[in-house]
């Protein structure tokens, strides 16, 4: 007997309602009708394809460019005891053709695909033969060349539409422009489509950009009176690193996360996190993607996103539960000019993108009209040492490469050894003595990384080797010694990247087709860098009147507690103080923490210190209700 989509929303993920357009969207589904969906972060796309997966018979065939999202939403839905399962890349061809036969026999519910594996001519076979009985397309604004994440093998995506004639399309993405809308309308050859959207409004949160002559105090100081779990988004991951260790040193458990790290280690530090053994992730934007953690109180951009769109997406997954939260971007005096130069700096010309292909072919000594059928190990900073090419520009090159099916690029390597100091210091020295060959190595380790006594520190063997003037190869060796003496803890982590090439050599002729798509494509970056810019040196204006007006939506009224509105607000004239202010509120009626920090001018982190105070001294109380109130003031609670 099959489930309504309340009964199942109740079994699968404990709620008795939906939540926003949640419900219209997944009868529209069942009805067979098409849709576009548009909900900000954190307000459960999943669930509107996942539930009328579940309420009928068949398979839902999911494509999302995220591989760890993938991964994330299929072990959640093995969680649940619903079979689910990813074709993604680096399956053999046996193992494919098996996982695809259990996909068509085995009762599985989902099957989650990258769009490259769509575009295998055994997955589109088997597709016709499956009984799906809707097709989701995750992130659909990488199918827009307006869209801030373009991915030309989305365009395939409408394949699906031939494979399943008899299911229907649901689009869904968390920030497109209308440009990207009608685009992905087009693209899909989405029919008469039901388009959903949820405002993108989050009363909860409270922007601000605040400049900042000491960043990383002022960094110190939000994450101590933050009442609740943080992250913290950078934009390298030596910058993660150092600020978790800023962090630690002044007594705040905080995690660095970015995507050198190994699986493992990233799941590690995500429980560590979500469970509450640390408050703050210092994180690249590779952590989000999947997150499931509602009480985020603190979000801090410590150095500007490139777009709105990455901005808003992250500064999201603060407030999910709809309690009160911060949105900070801490600005540093030359932060803005930084940001437009390194953009420029990292963005590949056409000619750059040409030459980094040409010095790939000569690196592995490819031929014209040549395709290598093997994977390619390939030591990525060697290679841009050889050609004396900046690694940012140079990774930027090879992932426009990847993303137009030049090369496929596995970018699960490292190239970093963890080292941590063990033996006294006073023993080092008698060591040298001793060991005069290793005093090299030995000087530039701790010249290079502060805090190797104290901490396992991520060194770079292949830096090392170029600063000692000898191979990777005997620094390692070298490492290992000092292990063996006792003189340091050594773990080890080499792993070259991987490429694969996809089409034969042709040089310029590999390129010219799509050259014109990617300077578009650059060019728009640029316009929304612009925009991004432009909303941190806003003047007055209400910074979420700004963003809401970016994504086309009209708000004629002002948040009333940004930045820029609370200055605008006036100053209660009975008392400065944020107590006496509390208290004079409280006397009149009760309140909840929320509503204070509507009413009241103040940074909502130190309102809700200060509520704390005034419990602590007796001064109010708080009842059953969560709401606040003077022992003396017997009026009742407003909603």
């Amino acid at each position: 007997m099959q489930l309504s989509p309340i009964q199942l929303l109740e079994k699968y993920w404990g709620h008795t309602t939906f939540r926003g357009s949640q419900e219209a969207i997944i009868e529209k589904a069942m009805e067979g009708r098409d849709a576009l969906v548009l909900m900000p972060t954190g307000g459960g796309k999943s669930v509107c394809y996942q539930i009328p997966a579940l309420a009928q018979n068949g398979l839902c065939i999911v494509v999302s460019p995220l591989v760890a999202l993938i991964k994330d939403q299929v072990n959640e839905l093995k969680r649940k005891g619903i079979k689910a399962m990813a074709l993604t890349g680096g399956i053999p061809f046996e193992e494919l053709l098996d996982l695809l036969d259990n996909a068509q026999f085995g009762g599985f519910k989902f099957l989650y695909l990258s769009p490259e594996r769509l575009q295998q001519e055994v997955v589109q076979e088997r597709i016709r033969e499956m009984d799906v009985n809707l097709i989701a397309i995750d992130e659909a604004h990488c199918i827009s060349e307006w869209g801030h994440d373009f991915r030309p093998a989305y365009l395939d995506c409408a394949l699906l539409r031939q494979l399943a004639p008899n299911a229907p399309v649901m689009a869904l993405t968390a920030t497109a422009t209308q440009k990207t809308q009608d685009d992905i309308v087009a693209n899909l050859e989405l029919i008469n489509p039901f388009i959903s959207k949820d405002s993108f409004k989050r009363d909860n949160i409270r922007f601000g950009v605040y400049e900042q002559e000491d960043k990383p105090q002022r960094l110190v100081d939000l994450c101590q009176k933050a009442q609740g779990s943080c992250i913290v988004y950078v934009r390298s991951r030596k910058r993660s690193e150092e600020l978790a260790q800023l962090l630690n040193n002044k007594g705040i458990k905080a995690l660095f996360f970015h995507g050198g790290l190994s699986a493992g280690e990233k799941e590690k530090r995500l429980q560590a996190w979500v469970h509450e053994q640390a408050s703050v992730m210092v994180a690249t934007n590779a952590f989000g993607m999947g997150i499931d953690k509602a009480d985020v109180r603190l979000v801090i951009h410590y150095q500007p996103p490139e777009s709105i769109e990455a901005y808003y997406q992250e500064a999201g997954r603060a407030g999910r539960d709809g309690l009160p939260a911060q949105a900070i971007l801490l600005l540093g005096p030359d932060d803005t000019q930084h940001t437009l130069e390194r953009f420029k700096h990292q963005l590949p010309s056409i000619a750059f993108i040409k030459q980094v292909y040409r010095n790939l072919n000569n690196y592995f000594q490819i031929g014209y009209g040549e395709l290598p059928l093997e994977v390619q190990r390939f030591r990525f900073l060697a290679f841009c040492h050889q050609y004396q090419t900046g690694a940012g520009i140079t990774y930027n090159a090879l992932r426009i490469l990847d993303q137009y099916g030049v090369l496929r690029l596995d970018e699960q390597f490292s190239t970093h050894s963890l080292v941590r100091f063990i033996c006294p210091k006073n023993e080092l020295a008698p060591y040298l003595d001793t060991h005069r060959a290793q005093s090299g190595l030995i000087q530039t380790v701790l010249r290079t990384y502060g805090g190797i006594w104290e901490y396992e520190t991520k060194v770079d063997t292949y830096r090392l080797s170029k600063k000692l003037g000898y191979s990777e190869e005997k620094v390692a060796a070298q490492l290992t010694q000092l292990a063996q003496d006792g003189l340091i803890e050594y773990t080890a982590k080499h792993r070259d990247a991987e490429i694969t090439f996809l089409c034969p050599r042709e040089d310029e002729r590999t390129i010219n087709p799509f050259a014109k798509i990617i300077k578009t494509q650059q060019q728009l970056k640029m316009g929304k860098l612009q925009a991004m810019l432009k909303y941190i040196n806003l003047k007055k204006d209400c910074r979420q009147q700004y963003i809401l007006q970016y994504f086309g939506e009209t708000e004629p009224q002002k948040c009333g507690h940004c930045d820029h509105c609370l200055k605008e607000a006036p100053v209660p004239t009975d008392s400065l103080a944020i107590t006496d202010q509390i208290i004079a509120v409280l006397s009149k009626r009760k309140c909840s923490s929320r509503e204070l920090i509507n009413g009241l001018p103040h940074d909502p982190m130190e309102i809700l210190e200060a509520l704390k105070e005034l419990l602590a001294e007796g001064k109010i109380t708080i009842g059953p209700d969560n709401t606040y109130e003077c022992p003396n003031s017997g009026d009742t609670a407003i909603d």
